[in-house]
C-alpha cells in the first residue's frame, strides 16, 4: 500500500475533543487553547450566521469561550459530542444576544414615547389653571358692569388707579371704592379667605 505524498507541512491531526475538554474541565490553558483553535471557526460560523453582525458575533463567541472555560467540568460525553455541546452553547448564546437586543430597543421606544407623555402634574396643573380661568370668567360675571369694567382695567390691562379713573372719566375715590367692593365680591365668589 502507498502512501500519501504531501508536500510542505504534514498533514495535521484532528485533535481529540473529549479529552482537551476534559483537561479545560481541570483548568488546563494549553487544553483550553488547543480547543480553541479546533473550534473558533465552527461556533463564530454559529453565531455569525445568525447575527449578521461582525462584531457582534466576535462579542458572542468570546462570550461563548468565556463560558466554556468557566463550565468546562458541566460537559457530559454521554450527552453528546463536543462541537455539539460547544455549538448548542454558542447558539443559545446568540438568541439571548437577539433577545437583549430587541429588549432593549423596545425599553428605549418605551422611554421615547413616555418622554413625549407630559407629566401627571403638567396634566394636572393644567387642569387647575383651566378649571381657576373658568371660574374667576364666571365670578367676574357676577360684578356689576362698572365694578367689571374697573377690575379688568386695573387687573388685565395694568392701569394705575389714577389711568382707570382718567380712562373712565370717574372720580379717583369713586374707582377705588368700586375695586374694592368688586374685589371683595371676587373673593368670596371664589371661596377665598382672608
Amino acid at each position: 500500500m502507498t502512501e500519501a505524498l504531501h508536500i510542505g507541512e504534514s498533514p495535521a491531526r484532528k485533535p481529540d475533543l473529549a479529552k482537551l475538554m476534559a483537561a479545560v474541565g481541570q483548568g488546563d490553558q494549553e487544553a483550553f487553547a488547543a480547543l480553541y483553535d479546533a473550534v473558533a471557526g465552527p461556533v463564530f460560523g454559529t453565531v455569525h450566521k445568525v447575527l449578521r453582525d461582525h462584531a457582534q458575533s466576535e462579542e458572542v463567541a468570546q462570550e461563548v469561550f468565556v463560558e466554556v472555560w468557566r463550565t468546562a467540568s458541566a460537559y457530559r460525553p454521554e450527552r453528546g459530542s463536543v462541537i455539539t455541546w460547544l455549538l448548542t452553547l454558542a447558539h443559545r448564546r446568540t438568541v439571548d444576544r437577539i433577545r437583549s437586543v430587541e429588549s432593549a430597543a423596545a425599553r428605549d421606544h418605551k422611554a421615547a414615547l413616555l418622554a413625549h407623555t407630559p407629566e401627571f402634574d403638567e396634566v394636572s396643573e393644567q387642569v387647575e389653571a383651566r378649571f381657576e380661568r373658568e371660574q374667576l370668567r364666571r365670578c367676574l360675571q357676577s360684578l356689576s358692569e362698572i365694578q367689571r369694567e374697573s377690575v379688568t382695567l386695573a387687573y388685565y390691562r395694568g392701569l394705575t388707579y389714577k389711568e382707570v379713573a382718567d380712562t373712565l372719566s370717574t372720580p379717583l375715590g369713586t374707582i377705588k371704592t368700586r375695586l374694592r367692593d368688586g374685589l371683595i365680591r371676587l373673593r368670596d365668589c371664589l371661596g377665598v379667605t382672608a
